[in-house]
Order: structure tokens, then sequence, then C-alpha cells
């Protein structure tokens, strides 16, 4: 009882007016408990022993090793899958957050008065949202088979449910004045939401599909290892095979790639602020 009274009953100020000011106790020492408690849980549950890791990290040094220096000779081999790498991402964006458009319209409060309507496309996005993007790729290959379109497939849907999610969120911040009026003289609701929101939310539109585009270079050079094609293609085989000096120019032609494409992301979205 008295540990109880300690860490949760509030502490009590009397005032010289004869007022009494009672001020909560801070619960950061029971949320720091409860954080040990969750930690040493999972570290049971999931085996993890600190030792190997030490004693099993070497590798990793082993294998950087052999990754240096690159083999440059192979880079012929690897123009074709990154650039099919680069297409995927491309399209798959493209596709991605034109199909979101509408289902955020839908998912929106502020401009779709239905709430059955809205919390069943909020709640497909979020269905849509949980499927990992490997499994996605998994998926597309047994559909449309093995390559680059299962991959543009699988991307495609990840950028669907991330950018239809940042999208409806952004529309619900939305002033609704100009919309308001617009609807008040005569304006059909599709150019209300044209003239009034598009204009709101089109910036920060932008910016996440850039976003989600360089971050998608990054998900579709590992597409490969179901069989969507790219670089993880050659990147697995070559793993397997233990030519580290060419496992060490793939990722080079990658880091290049991602640099440069970054970069041109964040210079196009500093142009939409």
């Amino acid at each position: 009882m008295k540990l109880y009274d300690a860490v949760f009953k509030p502490v009590e100020y009397h005032l010289a007016s004869g007022k009494t000011i009672q001020e909560k106790r801070s619960k950061t020492a029971l949320i720091w408990v409860i954080f040990l408690l969750c930690t040493l849980v999972s570290i049971k549950l999931t085996g993890f022993s600190l030792s190997v890791m030490v004693k099993r990290m070497r590798f990793f040094f082993v294998m950087l090793y052999d990754m240096i220096p690159p083999d440059f000779s192979y880079m012929h081999a690897v123009w074709q899958p990154l650039w099919d790498t680069i297409k995927m991402s491309l399209l798959g964006s493209f596709i991605g957050a034109l199909a979101c458009i509408p289902f955020a319209v839908l998912s929106s409060t502020n401009l779709v008065q239905a709430k059955a309507v809205t919390t069943f496309f909020k709640l497909f996005l979020s269905v849509v949202r949980t499927l990992p993007t490997l499994v996605a790729a998994l998926i597309a290959t047994y559909l449309f088979g093995l390559g680059t379109l299962a991959g543009t497939v699988a991307i495609a849907v990840f950028t669907f449910a991330y950018c239809g999610k940042i999208l409806y969120e952004s529309i619900e911040t939305c002033s609704m004045l100009s919309f308001e009026a617009l609807e008040a003289m005569g304006c059909q609701k599709i150019s209300a939401i044209r003239y009034a929101i598009v204009p709101q939310v089109l910036p920060s539109y932008l910016s996440t599909v850039l976003f989600c585009f360089e971050g998608n270079v990054r998900y579709a050079s590992i597409l490969g290892y179901v069989g969507a094609g790219g670089l993880g293609l050659i990147l697995n085989e070559k793993i397997g095979w233990r030519e580290y000096d060419r496992v060490g120019m793939i990722l080079v032609a990658l880091f290049v790639s991602v640099a440069c494409i970054e970069w041109l992301s964040q210079y196009l979205r500093s142009k939409l602020v």
C-alpha cells in the first residue's frame, strides 16, 4: 500500500491562502519498469545472445574484406538489372501514386459524410499497407510470372497504400472554408475539390511520392530474391556463389544510383516548399 501511494498517489501542496493543489506523480519510473520487463521477455522469447553476436560479427568483416576492391569488370552485367530496378521503381511509384487518389478522397471524413464509406476505405488501405512488399512480389510472381512486371506490381501496391494514407490525412487537415464557399456558389463537388483542396495538398503529396520513389529503388533491389527481377536476381546469385567482389560491384552501383536519385528527389522536394 505504501509503494502504491508513493507511485500513484497525487502530491498535495497547501498554499498560504488555504487552497490545496494536487500534482499527479510522474509515471516515468513505471514506464521504464514496463519497458525493461518487455525487453527481458523479448530477449527470452527470441533467444537473443549478445555473446553469439559478438563471436559471429567477425564473419561480417570477412565478407566485407572480400568485397574490396569490387570487380569493376563485372559492371557490364550490372547495367541491365540496375536499369530494370529503376524502371520498376519509377513505373510502380507512378501507378500507385495515381491509383491512391480516389481512395484517399473516399477515405476523407471532411469530403465524404457517409461514415460507413470512409471507414471501409480506411480499413482497406490499412489492410493493404500491412502486406509486406516481398509478400506482394511473391504473390505477383504467381499471378504474372517471373520478371519485372511482378516487381512493378508489388511496388505499386506498396506505394498505393503508403501514399493513400498520407494523402487522406493531409486532406482531413485542410481548411474547408474555400471548399464550402465554392459549393455555396453552385460548383460541383469535383470542381470544388479541384480548386479548393488540391492546391492545399499538392505540394505535400508530390513530396511524399518523391520520397516513396527513392525508397522504392532500395526495395526493388531485393525483389529479385522472389523472382521479381532487377538487381536482386544477380545479387542473390553472386552471394550464393560467394563471389563477393562482384557483390561489392553490385552494391557500389546501387549506392551510386540511390544517392543520385535521393539528391534529385531532395532538390525537387525543395522546389515544392
